[in-house]
C-alpha cells in the first residue's frame, strides 16, 4: 500500500472495528434497486466494494448476484468483514494501487467511504480498472439535521473533527473538478430510519465514529453521558427506550470517460 491512510482511519477504526459491526445503520432497501437500475450491477457484472469496512453493505451488492470483491485497508475492519462474509473475495489493499487488471470491473461502489481516499491518484486508479463506460456510485449515510435533537448532537460533535476527512465538508467533491475521468450522472436520496435503544443507535453509534473511537476511554464514556442526556432534554427518552433515529442516504452516480 502506498497511500498513507488518514491517521484518525487507522486509530479509530482498527480500535473500534467491532463496534463499527454492531451499532452502524445498514442502508434503505431502494439502494439494492438503485444499484441494478442506475449502475447496471446484474448477475454478469464484477463489482468493487471499496473501502468495505466491516461489510455493512454487502448485502445490497450480493442481492444483485454480481460478483463482489471487497477491498479494505484497516485489518481489524477487514477481519470483521471476513467473519460475517467468509465466501465474498476480499483484497487488503489501499484505494490508489489496486491489485486488478485493467478493464476489469464493471461497477465500483464507495459506500460511507470515498471521503477517506477523494484523492486524483485514487480516481485515476478506478478508471483504469474499470471497463468502458464503467460505473462509479459514492454513497452515504448522513444524519438528518433537520431533527432538533439530531442537530444538537451534531453540534456537540463538530468540535472533535479537527481535520478529519468527512462527507459534510464537501471537500471529496474537489476531486472531479478539472479532471476527464468521471462525468457525474445524477444524485438520488433516500430515506433511513435507525430504530433501536436510545444507548445502541445513537450514543453507541456516535462513538463508532472514527475520531470519537480513537479518544481515550475515559473521554468516550462522558461523551457517551453528554449524548444521551441531550437525548433525554429534547425527547425524554432514556438510553433503553427505543428510537428512531433519522438519516438521509445519498447516492451519487458517476460514469467512466473513455479516453480510447
Amino acid at each position: 500500500m502506498t497511500q498513507s491512510l488518514h491517521p484518525t482511519a487507522q486509530q479509530g477504526f482498527s480500535l473500534g472495528a467491532k463496534l463499527y459491526q454492531q451499532v452502524r445503520p445498514s442502508y434503505p432497501p431502494e439502494i439494492a434497486v438503485w444499484l441494478q437500475d442506475r449502475l447496471q450491477i446484474g448477475e454478469n457484472s464484477t463489482v468493487v466494494d471499496l473501502g468495505a469496512g466491516t461489510g455493512k453493505f454487502l448485502p445490497y451488492l450480493i442481492q444483485t448476484q454480481a460478483k463482489v470483491i471487497a477491498v479494505e485497508p484497516v485489518t481489524e475492519m477487514l477481519q470483521q468483514l471476513q467473519h460475517s462474509y467468509p465466501n465474498i473475495k476480499c483484497i487488503q489493499s489501499s484505494s490508489d494501487q489496486l491489485p486488478l487488471d485493467d478493464q476489469s470491473i464493471d461497477a465500483i461502489v464507495c459506500a460511507q467511504s470515498f471521503h477517506w481516499f477523494s484523492t486524483i491518484e485514487s480516481l485515476s486508479e478506478m478508471h483504469r480498472v474499470l471497463m468502458p463506460s464503467g460505473h462509479l456510485g459514492l454513497i452515504w449515510n448522513q444524519r438528518d439535521i433537520a431533527v432538533d435533537w439530531v442537530q444538537a448532537l451534531a453540534d456537540e460533535i463538530a468540535p472533535l473533527e479537527s481535520d478529519t476527512p468527512r462527507y459534510h465538508s464537501e471537500k471529496w467533491k474537489q476531486v472531479f473538478a478539472d479532471q476527464h475521468l468521471f462525468k457525474a450522472v445524477d444524485l438520488q436520496t433516500f430515506q433511513l430510519m435507525h430504530r433501536g435503544t436510545v444507548e445502541q443507535v445513537v450514543s453507541k453509534r456516535l462513538l463508532s465514529t472514527s475520531f470519537i473511537a480513537a479518544l481515550a476511554p475515559a473521554e468516550q464514556q462522558r461523551l457517551k453521558t453528554k449524548f444521551e442526556q441531550i437525548v433525554f432534554d429534547f425527547t425524554g427518552l432514556t438510553a433503553q427506550d427505543q428510537i428512531d433515529f433519522p438519516y438521509i442516504t445519498y447516492a451519487y452516480h458517476f460514469q467512466k470517460i473513455s479516453n480510447e
